[in-house]
């Protein structure tokens, strides 16, 4: 049995990441400040035994003795994220001093969880993990995208100079059960406003594109580089390389909702991008890891959990 801190683990993705780890076997211990995760996420988890919910913030110091460190802790979608700039960019920035530093001290192998914002409005399609990316330093999404390349920075150096075991990990979109239902994501934002019969809004004119991943198939991947050896740190794609137009996804939500709702289009917001897909090699190379949920599967369960939230 291993003893694994995730932070931001009572998050979308981290708790379902502590579940996972919990049904492995591990014990788990879950750090959120509940900025954007939710403790109504992991309460079914808090009879298990195995399994310590901790309210604290990254950008704080940590310490505790653990085997692996999974440091997910940062609000990841635009509308949380550019809510309060300044921490967005402590959280990944003093989270990873903060993270990397425990890590050190104890001898944890840690991840991080970076993102496809990395690559920024990418210029290159699809992006490969060579690719330096085309920021906007100073844009309204640079608190996220300068806070997690700052953060990757940091891993690599930590690695470098003290031999700290790093794993990097860049998410491209990722959708399920437990997403927030006002996060701003276009997933969450399109099956809400269908179970509301509001009007579905696109931003410009919905032929950008994105790739879309299931929750597991993310999961399995992100698990897989953790328990590669010290050799292989990443950066490493993970991500589904099938690639649908936001229009798409519009049309696919309303079918599969039976809504009566209509497509209606606003102004493209500033840095948007305008593609976005994975380019997996290196994760069937290293990982032998490739999503195996289509989008449509994928969307059916996302939205029955919709249904039970959404009034």
């Amino acid at each position: 049995m291993k003893k694994i801190l995730v932070t931001g683990g009572a998050g979308f993705l981290g708790s379902h990441l502590c579940e996972r780890l919990l049904n492995e076997g591990n014990e788990v211990v879950c750090l959120d400040n509940y900025f954007t995760g939710r403790k109504t996420n992991v309460v079914h988890l808090l009879d298990n035994p195995y399994f310590e919910l901790i309210r604290h913030d990254v950008t704080m110091p940590f310490f505790i003795e653990v085997d692996e460190i999974y440091n997910l802790a940062c609000p990841a979608s635009p509308v949380h994220y550019q809510y309060n700039p300044i921490k967005t960019v402590k959280t990944s920035v003093l989270g990873a001093v903060n993270m990397l530093g425990l890590a050190k001290r104890i001898k944890a192998k840690i991840l991080q969880a970076s993102t496809s914002e990395v690559y920024g409005d990418p210029q290159v399609h699809p992006q490969t993990e060579s690719y330096w990316g085309h920021v906007n330093p100073i844009g309204e999404r640079a608190c996220y995208d300068e806070g997690k390349r700052a953060a990757e920075t940091l891993f690599v150096n930590y690695h470098k100079q003290n031999n700290v075991r790093i794993k990097i990990i860049r998410i491209f979109n990722t959708y399920g059960p437990r997403m927030h239902p006002n996060d701003g994501r276009v997933v969450s934002n399109f099956i809400v406003q269908a179970l509301q019969g509001k009007d579905i809004t696109v931003y410009g004119d919905g032929s950008q594109s994105r790739s879309f991943c299931y929750y597991s198939d993310l999961l399995d991947g992100m698990i897989r580089l953790m328990n590669t050896g010290d050799d292989f740190t990443g950066p490493v794609n993970v991500g589904n390389p099938n690639e649908f137009t936001i229009l798409e996804l519009a049309k696919n939500v309303i079918r599969l909702t039976g809504s009566s709702s209509k497509i209606i289009t606003q102004p493209l917001p500033s840095d948007d991008p305008l593609q976005r897909q994975p380019d997996i090699s290196l994760a069937k190379s290293k990982l032998g890891w490739e999503p195996k949920i289509e989008l449509e599967e994928g969307l059916i369960r996302t939205i029955e959990y919709f249904k039970t939230i959404v009034k």
